[in-house]
């Protein structure tokens, strides 16, 4: 039975779904996944239009909401909100350090989580609309981010089901290898940390001493992990957000504390950094996320951890030589690379079935170019300009190659846009899809 609950202004109820592990094989391995409707308090009996959430990530769980939160104080106004638990993540069937060595050594976890892209979160998701809204009902999709990559898949492989579509920052390059992906984000990164130091300019002399420290002697990291340079550097995948230029800046203020040796990095400090770095609430973004970007009939190759690859053919990001040079240390963005396995804890277990995935070659396309061509579904997108996450430039492009889509390209939000925006960035979206903006 159905767990309802109720909070200020909402009522939720819990789904848990049985679905295949492999969509090909539907009477072979199931796994869970979980699911929770939202619909606002006084309309729970109501014929209400769905809206399925597809969230950002790889990896990451639906939000829990807090009464009439965020967007869904809007959403909430026209629909029942089903907010799932991509495979993998949250309550469906766990994908983490400590449920993957059941399926086996290394090669038996890359193969299971070779099933754990957007094709199957899609094809999860037609057997749950299907058992919620019977064969012939559709629903709207809301894709945030790599939900948006989902929203693509979904138009390409099941667009029946799918009433109609909005997608926020997450306009995939539907031509784009992880090479490209990577050889297109440095130079945007390089843009945001610009624009940091311009608004703090005594953070380049605090973080140029911090990596001198780091350089010296690696900091240990509360939960165990290892607080290296190259670590440090990644902070800057927080650059991408609305407020994260000034989140960043607060964590390196924070950096020093007299000890009884002497000056030290900070435990509020560390604890900060390992807030920002740590992978242990989703592992699978780390483990999945340049396999997103494989599509045999782009490139049949192994996508072979392209952040690191292409990374050195942007020298401005050596922390070493910034240093030697007096120039600006530069951050790095969102760019998963192999020696994350070996610094944090909760990736250290998974480092050979993450390795055996970046070698894997021939993955499925997830995108039907001919499909979106012949697309029939109204869809609309917010593409805001400058995404540090997801290249303007393609999203750009495939707006022209989806069949009526709809574009609104923004500088006033970040790319976390839906999130801070108070129902802004969805109400424009609503009415957009609506024909009303």
């Amino acid at each position: 039975m159905s767990v309802v609950i109720r909070q200020p202004g909402v009522v939720l109820t819990d789904h848990l779904f049985q679905v295949p592990l492999d969509h090909a094989e539907p009477h072979g391995e199931q796994i869970e996944v979980y699911a929770r409707e939202v619909v606002a308090a006084g309309k729970e009996r109501a014929e209400l239009p769905w809206l399925l959430f597809l969230q950002g990530g790889p990896g990451g769980r639906a939000g829990r909401p807090l009464g009439r939160d965020s967007w869904l104080d809007r959403a909430l106004d026209d629909y029942r909100v089903l907010l799932l638990d991509q495979r993998g993540t949250g309550r469906s069937t766990p994908a983490t350090r400590q449920t993957l060595p059941l399926r086996g050594g290394a090669a038996e976890q890359a193969e299971y989580l070779s099933f754990f892209r957007a094709d199957s979160i899609v094809r999860d998701a037609e057997l749950i609309r299907r058992q919620l809204l019977g064969d012939h009902g559709q629903w709207t999709l809301l894709g945030q981010s790599y939900g948006g990559f989902c929203t693509l898949t979904y138009l390409s492989l099941a667009p029946e089901g799918v009433r109609e579509a909005m997608v926020t920052g997450g306009l995939a390059g539907l031509r784009s290898s992880a090479a490209d992906v990577y050889r297109a984000a440095y130079p945007r990164v390089a843009r945001k940390n610009a624009t940091h130091y311009a608004r703090y300019p005594q953070d380049i002399e605090a973080v140029r001493r911090i990596v001198e420290h780091l350089a010296d002697a690696p900091a240990r990291l509360p939960d165990g992990g290892a607080l290296t340079v190259p670590a440090f550097q990644a902070l800057g995948q927080l650059l991408g957000s609305g407020n994260g230029s000034d989140t960043l800046h607060y964590l390196v203020e924070d950096a020093w504390v007299r000890g009884s040796a002497g000056l030290e990095l900070s435990d509020t400090f560390l604890a900060g950094v390992q807030s920002q770095l740590s992978f242990a609430g989703g592992p699978l973004y780390a483990v999945l996320h340049e396999s997103i970007y494989g599509q045999r009939s782009v490139d049949a190759g192994p996508t072979a951890w392209a952040a690191h690859r292409v990374r050195a053919e942007f020298p401005e990001f050596d922390a070493i030589r910034a240093l030697a040079d007096g120039t600006p240390v530069r951050f790095t963005g969102e760019m998963i690379y192999p020696w994350m396995f070996e610094t944090d804890p909760a990736l250290r277990p998974l480092s050979e079935a993450a390795q055996l995935l970046a070698e894997r070659t021939d993955w499925p396309d997830l995108y039907s170019p001919e499909a979106l061509a012949a697309n029939q579904v109204p869809v609309v997108a917010a593409v805001y300009h400058d995404d540090m996450y997801v290249d303007t430039a393609d999203s750009l492009a495939t707006a022209d190659a989806v069949r009526g889509l709809r574009a609104w390209v923004t500088n006033q939000w970040e790319h976390d846009g839906l999130r801070v925006s108070g129902g802004q960035v969805l109400d424009r979206l609503i009415r957009m899809v609506h024909g009303e903006a």
